[in-house]
């Protein structure tokens, strides 16, 4: 029997009908408000902290401080969205981050805004986001129908361009007119329409499952499948190379507007206008790009576009020109950003989404953090229109050198395929027993054992991907006919999620597996660990 699903007949989609659902359309509309807020809120310090330090490495700071909270926190905070009410912890992130912006607010108005609160708040208000982005891309499959999912990854993407084109620009005037503290004032404000769209949303609540996952088992199991997919480790790849380069021109942008182009906090703004409207005019045409470009060469274009902004950047053009550039950048970045978040959201089934996805914001933010931090102390020393050059080169080079290295296609059917039958047992078993010795035996002609042990390689993937944390293959010495599949699982509990976790592509390898198999279908027999010692006496 073989699992493999007809594509689908469905006609395409409007790229704007998860609005038509009132649910997904209050709940976009409110994050779009509470993004612009945020970047209002991060235009403000990042010019403040150009008021308070000239230094090149107390700028970079500032971004900095708001990524590595994300690179610490991401992976936890996935596991939190998988186990916790998700409309309950997003509503506890929103008051957490008003609460920074009430403070930077309260600092600025009273002059005692230092580089060190600065930092340190905006390191808190990173912790915010770090707990809220797994979470708000995890909710995203409860707002809309399963056919308006991509679109509805989409509109997020454009969503938070919407906010990068407005909020920028915004932040800089009102800061440049009515100072920081009501710049962060009205980041406040943006936080009220947030909790008041999460309040409105009436989340059914979650039926009781036996077999919900714990933190730390949650934690362990999306480790562990983050480690064992290698299609994972090529997106992450790609992304960490990518990230780490281009991030020069993000960290450096404050001291580009105020040393090489001679804007003020007004100007700085619409750089950062200029950036989210390329990246709209980008998400627009990026249907037309796909049907000419394959994922790899659309992030090879970014790398190329992104340099030659940056190095253009670097000849001090006039302001007109480096807002042009802006828009390319812009374009150039979002390509990057819905390649690579697209590719990563196409491999992962839905039970680990939301950790793996933990794992990719995680690598991103660590690039942009180390990035940030190496690209600052660099341009200490030979200042900044040559570190954007040395970015430019290295971004170049890197891009050239990982287009060989092709990012996964993402067609396999993920979907649960619900084929293993329950494990037999003479008696209940406890869930929290183990570990869990599982063997599968089968019968392989002599001709047939190189196609057999290449095919189980690939099936050994899927077992670690959903759950063993040892598995390997043996040969009964008297009979070499006799293959030993085995692997271990944690607990009873895991063994069963195990079950529910194989994908119908995953049945399709078992399947090819199954062929070589003489005889009727393999024994599976299921040993349990003794937890205490006493159990194993006489």
């Amino acid at each position: 029997m073989t699992h493999k699903s007809a594509p689908s007949a469905e006609a395409p989609t409007s790229g704007f009908a998860p609005l038509r659902q009132t649910l997904f359309a209050v709940l976009w509309v409110a994050t779009v408000i509470g993004n612009t807020g945020s970047f209002i809120r991060d235009v403000a310090s990042s010019w403040l902290m150009t008021d308070l330090s000239s230094s090149p490495a107390a700028v970079a700071l500032v971004q900095a401080a708001a990524t590595l909270p994300v690179f610490l926190l991401a992976i936890p905070a996935g596991v939190l969205a998988d186990i916790l009410d998700r409309r309950k912890f997003l509503i506890g992130i929103q008051l957490l981050l008003a609460s920074v912006s009430i403070c930077l607010m309260l600092l600025s108005a009273s002059g005692l805004q230092s580089v060190t609160s600065l930092v340190a708040l905006t390191f808190l208000g990173g912790i915010g986001a770090a707990l809220m982005g797994p979470t708000w891309q995890a909710v995203v499959p409860e707002l809309v129908e399963k056919k308006d999912l991509k679109s509805a990854v989409a509109l997020n993407s454009l969503g938070i361009n919407i906010a990068r084109a407005i909020g920028p620009a915004l932040g800089g005037l009102i800061l440049a007119g009515l100072g920081a503290a009501f710049t962060y004032g009205v980041d406040v404000m943006s936080y009220v329409f947030v909790v008041a769209a999460l309040l409105w949303w009436r989340r059914p609540a979650a039926a009781q499952d036996v077999l919900s996952e714990r933190f730390v088992g949650a934690f362990r199991a999306g480790l562990r499948y983050a480690r064992a997919s290698r299609e994972l480790h090529v997106v992450l790849l790609r992304a960490f190379l990518f990230f780490a380069l281009a991030s020069s021109v993000w960290a450096l942008l404050p001291l580009v507007a105020r040393q090489l182009l001679g804007g003020g906090a007004g100007f700085y703004g619409v750089l950062l206008g200029a950036v989210g409207l390329g990246a709209i005019g980008g998400a627009i045409f990026m249907p037309q790009l796909r049907e000419r470009l394959s994922a790899d060469g659309l992030l090879l274009l970014s790398a190329l576009v992104s340099a030659a902004v940056m190095a253009f950047l670097s000849s001090a053009p006039p302001q007109w020109a480096a807002v042009a550039a802006l828009l390319l950048l812009g374009a150039a970045w979002i390509t990057a950003l819905t390649t690579l978040n697209g590719v990563a959201q196409a491999i992962l089934p839905n039970w680990v989404r939301g950790r793996s996805l933990a794992v990719y914001l995680t690598v991103f933010n660590g690039a942009m953090t180390a990035g940030s931090l190496s690209w600052g102390a660099i341009a200490e020393g030979i200042g900044v229109p040559l570190t954007l050059l040395a970015g430019a080169a290295g971004l170049v080079l890197v891009g050239l050198a990982a287009h060989r290295v092709k990012l996964p296609r993402g067609e396999a059917d993920l979907v649960p395929s619900n084929h293993w039958p329950e494990p037999l047992t003479a008696a209940p078993v406890e869930h929290d027993r183990g570990p869990v010795l599982i063997q599968i035996e089968y019968r392989i002609a002599p001709e047939d054992r190189p196609a057999f042990l290449k095919a189980l390689a690939r099936l050994s993937g899927e077992r670690r991907r959903d759950g063993a944390y040892a598995w390997g293959i043996a040969e009964d010495s008297a009979d070499p006919g006799l293959m030993l599949e085995w692997f271990h699982v944690e607990s009873w509990a895991e063994h069963l999620r195990q079950h529910k976790r194989v994908s119908r592509a995953d049945a399709d390898v078992q399947d090819d597996v199954l062929r070589f198999h003489q005889g009727e279908r393999p024994v599976v027999r299921h040993f349990l660990a003794f937890n205490r010692p006493h159990e194993g006496r006489a």
